[in-house]
C-alpha cells in the first residue's frame, strides 16, 4: 500500500491549490510594482496639494502651476485602493479556505483519501492550515510594509488619517491577523457544512460580522483622553475626536455641542460662553499615540479568536473521525 510521508502534505497542498498561490502571488506582485510607483511620484504628489499664490511669490508657487499638478490624485486614489484591498483581504480568504481549502475537499471525498494513505485527519488539518497561514502571513506583511513605505511622510490630505478603518487595517499588524482569522473561520465553516457553497457563504458571513464589530468597537480597545478648556475646541488633525461638548452653568455635560467652536480667539470664547451660560468644554479623542496600543489590542484579539477557531476545528474533526 503507497503512502504519503507527512513533510509530503506541504507540497501536495501546493500542488492541489496551485491555482490560488499562483493568483495570490501575481496580487502580491501587483501590489508591489504598484506601490513602487507610488513611492516615486510621491514628492509630485505633495507638490500637487502645496500652498499657493496668485500671482506667485517669492515662497509660494502660482495657483495654476499647483493645479495642473495631477499625481496627486493618482497617488491618494491608488493608495486608497491597495489600504481597502489589504483591508479587506480576509473575506476573499475566508470564502476560498471554507470552499476550496476544506469544504471541496470534505464533499469530494479528497480528504478521506488522504486519511487512508497513512496521513491522520489531524496531520491533513495541521498541513492545510500552516501552508496557507505561512504564505498569506509572509505575504500581507510584506504588503504592510510595504504599503507604509509608500506613504512616505503619511500626509493625511493625500493617505487618509490614521484611524480611517481601511488606513488602519492596512498600516500594521491587525492586517495580518485579520487574514488569519478569516483563514481559522473559513476552515471551520468548511469543517462544518462539508459542501463548497455552503461553506463559502458561511465563511464570509462570519467574517463580516467580524470585520463590522470590529470597525464598531475599536475605539473601544483602548482608554481614550479627555481634554477641557479651549484645548477641546481645537484638536490637533491627528486627534480622532469621538465625542465633544460643553459643561453648562449647573454643571451638566451635554455632549455632540458644537457651542463656540468657530470662536478665533480667547476674548470670543468668553463672550460666546457667558452668552450662552456655558462654563467649560470638552472633547474625548484618541491620540496619534494610541494607533499602536489599539494595533496591539485588535491583533491580539484576532488571533486569540483565530486559535478558538482552530483549535474548534481540530476538536470536530477529531470528533467526526473518531
Amino acid at each position: 500500500m503507497s503512502t504519503l510521508p507527512v513533510r509530503g502534505l506541504p507540497w501536495t497542498v501546493l500542488r492541489l491549490h496551485r491555482s490560488a498561490v499562483v493568483l495570490w502571488g501575481a496580487a502580491l506582485l501587483a501590489a508591489t510594482v504598484t506601490l513602487v510607483w507610488m513611492y516615486a511620484i510621491g514628492d509630485d504628489a505633495r507638490a500637487g496639494i502645496r500652498a499657493c499664490a496668485t500671482p506667485a511669490t517669492d515662497t509660494l508657487p502660482l495657483c495654476s502651476a499647483v493645479d495642473a499638478i495631477t499625481a496627486d490624485n493618482i497617488y491618494a486614489n491608488t493608495i486608497a485602493v491597495v489600504s481597502t484591498a489589504v483591508s479587506y483581504l480576509m473575506l476573499p480568504v475566508a470564502a476560498w479556505a471554507g470552499g476550496a481549502l476544506i469544504g471541496r475537499e470534505l464533499e469530494t471525498g479528497t480528504a478521506q483519501l488522504d486519511w487512508t494513505q497513512s496521513v491522520t485527519p489531524a496531520r491533513w488539518l495541521a498541513a492545510r492550515l500552516t501552508v496557507p497561514a505561512a504564505l498569506l502571513a509572509g505575504g500581507t506583511a510584506a504588503a504592510v510594509v510595504l504599503n507604509v513605505w509608500a506613504r512616505q511622510d503619511g500626509n493625511p490630505n493625500l493617505v487618509g488619517d490614521w484611524y480611517y478603518p481601511d488606513v488602519f487595517v492596512s498600516t500594521g499588524p491587525v492586517a495580518v491577523a485579520h487574514v488569519l482569522a478569516g483563514l481559522a473561520l473559513g476552515a471551520l465553516a468548511g469543517l462544518l457544512t462539508r459542501k463548497t457553497l455552503p461553506a463559502v457563504g458561511l465563511a464570509l458571513a462570519a467574517t463580516l460580522v467580524l470585520h463590522n464589530v470590529l470597525d464598531w468597537y475599536r475605539t473601544s480597545l483602548w482608554p481614550t483622553v479627555t481634554t477641557t478648556g479651549r484645548a477641546a475646541l481645537d484638536l490637533p488633525r491627528s486627534a480622532q475626536d469621538l465625542e465633544h461638548g460643553v459643561v453648562t452653568g449647573t454643571g451638566e455635560r451635554i455632549g455632540n455641542n458644537t457651542a463656540c467652536v468657530g470662536s478665533d480667539s480667547l476674548a470670543d470664547i468668553q463672550r460666546c460662553k457667558s452668552s450662552s451660560g456655558l462654563t467649560d468644554f470638552w472633547a474625548t479623542y484618541h491620540p496619534r499615540s494610541h494607533f499602536w496600543p489599539l494595533q496591539f489590542m485588535e491583533t491580539g484579539l484576532l488571533l486569540a479568536l483565530a486559535a478558538t477557531a482552530t483549535t474548534a476545528a481540530f476538536g470536530l474533526l477529531r470528533r467526526r473521525t473518531a
